[in-house]
């Protein structure tokens, strides 16, 4: 609810601060006082757009402040600041919109900056403006659903298909990915495969490849180690003249030599040792020498093998160690890979699940919506009736169609004929601010229970009707204050002694300057203005008739 509006600045109002009531506020003035003005500002703090031409002449800064009141019904605009970490004091908003004549500005609330898009998306869940100044919910196509999801008692079930529908969406959307991801993943499992299978096929072992390269340079050089070999044995056991054969007859001397003479004694155990070491060398010799051959067969595989393994080494490692890690770590994506395939299959059966789902609850949605859509073309044509509007035709168009959307296959669309034999026409080609207002007033009237928006501003609902009109028009308007906080313009008494609260507007000339003021109205004070609003002035017969009125059908604040 509005409770404080404070203008400074902007178009003829040099500064005002008024505080609104709730239930049905009523602005009267003369014509040209400068009530468009004070909705214009009030557009401006909603979010409308705005140059600096709205400064007024000689100051540097327009601005517009509000306090705003929230009630614990107006879930969507407290989730709306929440998300933006934005607390309200005492359940209340300060919000202050300012421009500069250079055409900048700047939007706070609370002590937040906002931008121009995020305010009039915050105000539109706590405002609705209706008349000339535009902001006219009733315009927009997508909001004609949740008027009827509104008046049929269906926000909850639409709700709940919504999540759904947001659940299938994510559900398609990881599907997606994955089916992306596992076009990459089969390349990829598929050069895994033929890893492991190559590395297996191999079979290399820790170590091997320096023992066939150790084995090859051996093969490869078998001539001259052979050559070696036979040297090296004629030298060492094979000939009489063989280091083993002389450290044989070295030993018999030196035994021989002990024999006589005890000192030698240690000498000759030194000779005995080296016979044996000698010995046993050339018993080594010789065994590693039968062991030695020649195969071409086996050069030409140990080659082949070092090749294979070389090819792995390149591939997918260092060395032996490194492919067989590769090998272990390829088997264990494999498996990761057909646990991504199962999730697929999941993804696929809950996807499925979802649009049975949707399918059922679009169903009992559009059936419900066309039930109530009759029942609202009906309510509403009968307001329109008692407001004027007697040959006008209201219709609420549900059509269903094959693709589901957020809120379920339907689209909901309002259409009226103004005048009997008049073709129906959406409402965003009425050209009548009036028309229009009636239509949400009828609509607002019907919805005012379930409608979460507080503070509704009509402009120009009086146009082109009086009498009875708008006798009816000012009853349905005190209706939906006692539910909503009403600001309304009019320039009938008939509305305006309906009201809780009365505000006139005033523009005079001040050291050579006009200005916008703005009263609010006492008991003699409105008296007074009813009757100039009945004929023109304060008469003893206007007066009277202001009386009359104001007896029958005041129920202010200001004391009838």
């Amino acid at each position: 609810m509005l409770e404080e509006l404070h203008v400074r600045d902007f178009a003829l109002i040099d500064a005002l601060s008024l505080r609104f009531e709730r239930g049905f506020n009523v602005l009267t003035g003369e014509t040209g006082a400068g009530k468009s003005i004070l909705v214009g500002s009030l557009s401006f703090l909603l979010g409308a757009k705005a140059d600096s031409g709205v400064i007024r002449t000689g100051a540097l800064e327009a601005s517009v402040s509000a306090v705003v009141s929230l009630g614990a019904g107006q879930r969507e605009a407290l989730g709306w600041l929440n998300e933006r970490d934005i607390r309200p004091e005492d359940d209340r908003l300060i919000i202050r919109r300012t421009i500069k004549t250079s055409g900048r500005g700047a939007i706070y609330i609370q002590q937040a900056p906002v931008t121009r898009g995020d305010l009039a998306e915050v105000m539109a869940l706590l405002f609705d403006l209706h008349g000339q100044h535009t902001h006219e919910s009733l315009l927009k196509k997508e909001t004609h659903r949740r008027y009827l999801d509104r008046f049929a008692g269906l926000e909850e079930a639409a709700a709940g298909f919504n999540r759904v529908f947001l659940a299938l969406a994510d559900k398609k959307k990881a599907l997606d990915r994955a089916a992306g991801l596992a076009r990459d993943r089969e390349v990829r499992l598929e050069l895994l495969r033929y890893g492991v299978e190559e590395i297996t096929r191999v079979a290399p072992k820790p170590g091997e490849i320096q023992e066939l390269e150790a084995e090859a340079r051996r093969l490869g050089d078998f001539e001259k180690l052979a050559g070696s070999l036979q040297s090296l044995g004629a030298l060492l056991c094979d000939e009489d003249r063989s280091c083993l054969s002389l450290t044989r007859r070295i030993r018999a001397a030196a035994e021989s030599a002990a024999a006589i003479d005890q000192g030698f004694v240690f000498l000759a155990q030194r000779l005995d040792d080296w016979y044996y070491e000698t010995a046993d060398l050339a018993e080594t010799f010789r065994a590693y020498r039968e062991g030695v051959s020649y195969d071409p067969g086996r050069l030409e595989a140990v080659e082949e093998r070092l090749a294979r393994l070389y090819r792995l080494k390149k591939k997918y490692g260092g060395d032996e160690d490194a492919v067989l890690a590769y090998r272990e770590q390829a088997l264990a994506e494999i498996e990761a890979g057909a646990e991504a395939e199962a999730d697929e299959a999941e993804l696929v059966a809950a996807i499925t699940a979802l649009e049975e789902e949707l399918a059922s609850r679009s169903q009992a949605l559009s059936a419900r919506r066309i039930t109530a859509a009759q029942d609202l073309e009906s309510r509403i044509s009968g307001i329109l009736g008692r407001l004027g509007m007697s040959q006008a035709r209201f219709s609420v168009a549900v059509v269903s169609g094959i693709a589901l959307g957020p809120w379920g296959a339907d689209t909901v669309e309002f259409f009226i004929s103004p005048n009997a034999g008049e073709p129906l026409k959406e409402l965003v080609r009425i050209a009548s601010g009036g028309e229009l207002s009636r239509i949400m007033l009828a609509i607002k009237t019907v919805l005012s229970d379930a409608d979460p928006l507080e503070t509704l501003v009509f402009d120009e609902i009086d146009t082109g009707i009086g009498g009875e009109v708008a006798l009816s028009v000012g009853e349905y308007l005190a209706k939906v204050g006692q539910r909503k906080q009403i600001l309304c313009v009019t320039h009938l008494a008939s509305i305006a002694v309906r009201a809780y609260n009365h505000l006139k507007i005033v523009k005079k000339r001040e050291a050579d300057r006009t200005v916008t003021e703005v009263f609010v109205l006492g008991p003699g004070e409105r008296r007074q203005e009813i009757a100039r609003m009945l004929a023109g002035d304060a008469g003893a017969v206007a007066l009277a008739h202001a009386d009359a009125l104001l007896a029958k059908y005041g129920n202010g604040v200001n004391g009838w």
